[in-house]
């Protein structure tokens, strides 16, 4: 009797601590919400004074680039409802802040130098009390600066404008700081100029006057790979995407992005701000993909490069490419006069560029290419093209904010709501939430990219007084100064700096 009850005990535990397990209360679960909303808003300075901002999760501090004021403003959010405006390190003596980046208490800020062809610099700085540790010679016009995911590196694009002559127009270049060697490796193009009919063949541009390749390359943002062996940089107005290799520090391969047809269904666009309509339609023009901000995200196992398909045009006194199609000469077979393409309330207002479309070389444009794609894109690592966001960019800003619409209709001429940033927030290694800043539209879009080839549009953001998203931040909930994901936003046309909350 005695040992049937130790049976029945024994039992009865057993059952115990298998209802325990499998009612674990310690099991961690992710909460996927996605629901940003407007928290606070941090004013800088005027125009030009919110450009780029960088999070250091160490002070709880944010370090913003103003350009106005040749500063870097420093903002501590450790009291996420008040904000406090701390003293802002002064670069007067050093140049023009373009950029800035963070990693383990350091504060990377890219430097271009007066006159811009100069070569620029990179310093670096202690985010706990702003102080100089060091400072490095790069390319110039360092226009974006990054590091790598390890820290041990920090990588620049060095855009190399020309002056506004054109009679000075310095290499785009690459530079890769070590920081454990303190040394700084330049990378020029100079290698492909052998190859530039072939990648202008697949709808890389060159054309600059006089100018090779090496010349007039223009690196404008940099995406990182999750292992730091491999940086991606955009050639917005190349209309390219250059492969990097960190670890033997060569420029791998240009990846020429093609065109985007407008003539096709689902990339509709509204090419008049003259038509006293906001509507969107097919029409025979093809638009230049010209990237500015890229992000590199691995999803499933697979890492992918999501691009803003800003568009931009060189127009200096020196040389210009910027025309309206009212002022192109059309080949007449390619375009009837029938239609009337050059009316203003069709295609007469859109601008365009002379360098493209004139494939026989008569003199008359056969093709028009415009700026941009209005679009975002995801790319694979090997810069082919994975989906393209359409018209969904002006679809939805349409039917929510007709009065956005393209700056309300201002800006359907040139290149629409023009996407700059690009972000992307993984939530619980569950879900990962692209968001699009419009610069023209003064909205940040809200995108599930968890399916890479089938994103879904979540919402739009948007806070009364800000204009001109120029750079977006994500910090994980982990990071947070309130524990949950924060989205910051710099406005530089309002020089405020914005923070959204996953409520």
């Amino acid at each position: 009797m005695r040992h049937f009850s130790k049976l029945i005990l024994a039992s009865c535990l057993l059952l115990i601590v298998g209802c325990i397990k499998e009612n674990d209360s310690t099991e961690t679960v992710v909460d996927t919400t996605v629901n940003f909303q407007f928290k606070t808003s941090i004013p800088i300075g005027g125009e030009g004074a919110a450009e780029i901002t960088a999070y250091d999760p160490i002070s709880k501090k944010l370090f913003t680039v103003n350009v106005a004021s040749n500063q870097i403003a420093v903002s501590n959010i450790s009291a996420l409802s008040s904000p406090v405006q701390e003293m802002p390190i002064d670069l007067n003596a050093y140049g023009a802040p373009n950029s800035v980046a963070i990693h383990t208490g350091r504060l990377a800020v890219a430097v271009e130098a007066s006159p811009k062809q100069l070569p620029g610099k990179v310093l670096v700085f202690n985010t706990l009390d702003n102080t100089l540790i060091s400072e490095f010679t790069v390319g110039a016009l360092p226009d974006m600066v990054t590091f790598s995911k390890d820290g041990n590196l920090i990588i620049t694009a060095n855009e190399g404008e020309p002056n506004d002559d054109y009679t000075n127009d310095p290499d785009g270049t690459i530079s890769i700081i070590n920081l454990k060697e303190n040394s700084v490796t330049n990378l020029d193009f100079s290698s492909f100029n052998s190859e530039e009919e072939a990648l202008e063949a697949q709808g890389f541009r060159v054309f600059g006057p006089n100018a090779n390749l090496a010349a007039d390359v223009e690196p404008e943002y940099i995406a990182i790979s999750d292992d730091s062996q491999t940086a991606w940089v955009s050639l917005q107005e190349n209309n390219g995407i250059a492969k990097v290799n960190l670890v033997s520090k060569t420029i791998e391969a240009i990846y020429p992005l093609g065109f985007k047809d407008y003539n096709v269904a689902g990339n509709q666009i509204d090419a008049s701000d003259k038509d006293t309509k906001k509507a969107l339609k097919n029409w025979p023009v093809y638009g230049m993909y010209q990237p500015d901000a890229i992000v590199s995200v691995t999803i499933s196992g697979t890492e992918y490069i999501i691009s803003a398909n800003e568009g931009d045009a060189r127009d200096y006194s020196g040389f210009s490419e910027e025309v309206r199609v009212d002022d192109l000469l059309l080949d007449v077979t390619a375009f009837p006069a029938a239609q009337d393409y050059q009316n203003p309330s069709n295609l007469g207002r859109l601008k365009t560029t002379t360098t493209l479309g004139d494939f026989d070389n008569d003199g008359d444009h056969d093709a028009i290419y415009s700026y941009g794609a209005r679009s975002f894109s995801i790319w694979s690592t090997n810069g082919s093209l994975v989906y393209d966001s359409g018209n969904s960019i002006a679809v939805e800003t349409l039917k929510a904010t007709p009065d956005r619409f393209n700056d309300d209709d201002g800006r359907s001429d040139d290149k629409g709501a023009e996407p700059e940033s690009v972000e992307v927030l993984n939530i619980g290694n569950e879900r990962y939430i692209l968001f699009v800043g419009l610069e023209r539209n003064d909205q940040v879009l809200v995108y599930d990219i968890t399916n890479p080839t089938m994103p879904e549009f979540l919402s739009i953001l948007s806070h009364t007084g800000d204009e001109a998203p120029e750079g977006l931040l994500a910090i994980k909930a982990a990071d947070s100064p309130s524990g949950k994901d924060l989205l910051v936003v710099s406005n530089e046309d309002s020089g405020t700096v914005t923070i959204y909350e996953n409520m």
